[in-house]
């Protein structure tokens, strides 16, 4: 008889804390790197969650935008299902404690961001939706029963017994290693910003979820499409602070140089147009030698209550955008790409789950939606917890399992070497050549370590799709 083992929950953002909280009364080990949870990309999120909620709106035409912005490629049958529960996550939300923005009449304050056609994203704490989220969700998990924190740890080796995954092995800051049985595990370790030159991302987005999934023979989905946010403080660095979506919602405009405005005659949206074609449009003025500016001083009503992040961030550079332009640049910003599950969460190993952005079950497509990944983080991770809270997170025991590891890491002179051959060869404009001579790079540096074993197969998969789509741009095409 196989026994009730708990279901191992590796990564402590959206996506991870509202699968474990759906387990319930399942038992669930909550694994992260930092102690309180914190460096997820989910808490830097500015951007809100995509919901059809004003009545002149639809749950269809939500789709129709999600379909729109993926290029097509997306699983449409996921999308529509997606969108659907987008008004009871924000529901639920709301019954685990997160307050969200109200207008002058006391309804949820909604938003427009890129590539939508309607007002339907909902803010907490203006812009910093993805912080609320968080410290909501984390007070609900750490008071949970069923729920067993553990922080400070990485996980760097998957334990297989028979074909399927039974457990992890983890690993603290002082060198002791656990071993610990699972009924299932799942993987809610986020995306691979972290692995390009310029990031939107938290250092610790780097795919090292995905990429011991990878290494334990865990099929991927769509790793060439990599979306690259084209609003990020442009003041040198690796992972640069977000300039959000919403501010060009509220009005806010992209400038070239010379003051002109950079999505005139682009595209219909204007400077709301999905994020890809705006990416490219900052990126190909930047290589014509232009700064790309947005001026935001049209933008009405308290900046300390409507974009306190985006306000603080600037000020610490000195910059008041309030009174002047606001320096931008592409950065790389969420991963469409990663594991490949089906609508339930499980990856081509049994007993291996993933959610979040680690994960690809087609609802992104080729270049995801404004606002529509820490929504897919809450859907799809109840989904997962109620699934796994029955038999389908028993489990076997991990008795004479089989460890396979990660590997080791580049050093830091590699890995910054790494990110920089993956912004000029796998950024938001690409070219076969060049990504070419980055592969053969990469190929050196794979011996190395698993980052550049994960950038590999992501190089692999860009030059297997020649054709340009969504946030893939191919100059050849």
């Amino acid at each position: 008889m196989r026994t009730r083992r708990p279901i191992v929950v590796v990564g402590g953002g959206v996506a991870g804390l509202a699968t474990a909280l759906a387990a319930a009364p399942a038992p669930v080990r909550l694994l992260c790197r930092a102690h309180d949870g914190s460096g997820s990309a989910s808490a830097l999120a500015q951007g809100g969650i995509a919901a059809a909620i004003d009545p002149a709106d639809s749950a269809a035409a939500h789709a129709h935008d999600t379909l729109q912005a993926g290029a097509q490629h997306n699983d449409a049958a996921m999308v529509h299902w997606l969108c659907a529960q987008a008004p009871s996550a924000i529901a639920w939300l709301q019954t685990q404690g997160v307050t969200f923005d109200r207008d002058a009449d006391g309804g949820l304050q909604l938003g427009r961001e890129g590539g939508h056609h309607a007002a339907r994203i909902v803010h907490a704490g203006g812009d910093a939706s993805g912080a609320a989220l968080i410290h909501a969700l984390r007070a609900r998990a750490q008071a949970a029963p069923h729920i067993q924190w553990r922080g400070g740890v990485e996980v760097d080796a998957l334990l297989l017994r028979d074909g399927r995954v039974c457990g992890v092995r983890a690993s603290d800051g002082q060198g002791h290693q656990d071993e610990i049985e699972a009924g299932a595990v799942v993987l809610a370790t986020g995306g691979i910003g972290a692995l390009f030159a310029h990031t939107s991302n938290p250092p610790g987005a780097d795919g090292a979820g995905l990429a011991l999934a990878l290494a334990a023979g865990a099929q991927s989905r769509d790793l060439e499409f990599m979306q690259f946010h084209p609003t990020a403080l442009d003041v040198g660095g690796h992972c640069l602070p977000l300039v959000t979506e919403a501010l060009r919602g509220a009005g806010a405009v992209l400038c070239d140089a010379a003051g002109q405005r950079l999505m005139a005659g682009v595209h219909a949206l204007l400077d709301l147009a999905p994020r890809d074609v705006v990416a490219r449009q900052v990126a190909q003025a930047q290589r014509d030698g232009s700064t790309v500016w947005l001026d935001a001083r049209a933008v009405t009503g308290d900046w300390r209550v409507r974009f306190p992040s985006v306000l603080a961030a600037c000020l610490a550079h000195g910059i008041d955008p309030r009174q002047a332009p606001i320096p931008v640049t592409p950065a790389a910003h969420f991963h469409m790409g990663g594991l490949a599950t089906d609508r339930d969460g499980r990856s081509s190993l049994a007993g291996l789950y993933a959610v979040g952005e680690v994960a690809c079950n087609g609802v992104h497509g080729a270049n995801r939606l404004a606002s529509n990944s820490l929504l897919e983080g809450v859907v799809c991770g109840r989904r997962l917890g109620a699934l796994l809270a029955g038999p389908a997170g028993v489990g076997v025991t991990a008795a004479g399992a089989q460890r396979v590891e990660r590997g080791a890491a580049l050093v830091a002179t590699e890995l910054a070497a790494l990110r920089e051959l993956l912004w000029q060869a796998a950024g938001p404009q690409r070219e076969p050549t060049t990504m070419r001579r980055a592969l053969a790079t990469v190929a050196v540096l794979a011996q190395h370590g698993w980052q550049a074993r994960l950038a590999q197969q992501l190089l692999l998969a860009a030059l297997q799709r020649p054709s340009s789509l969504g946030a893939h741009h191919c100059s050849s095409a």
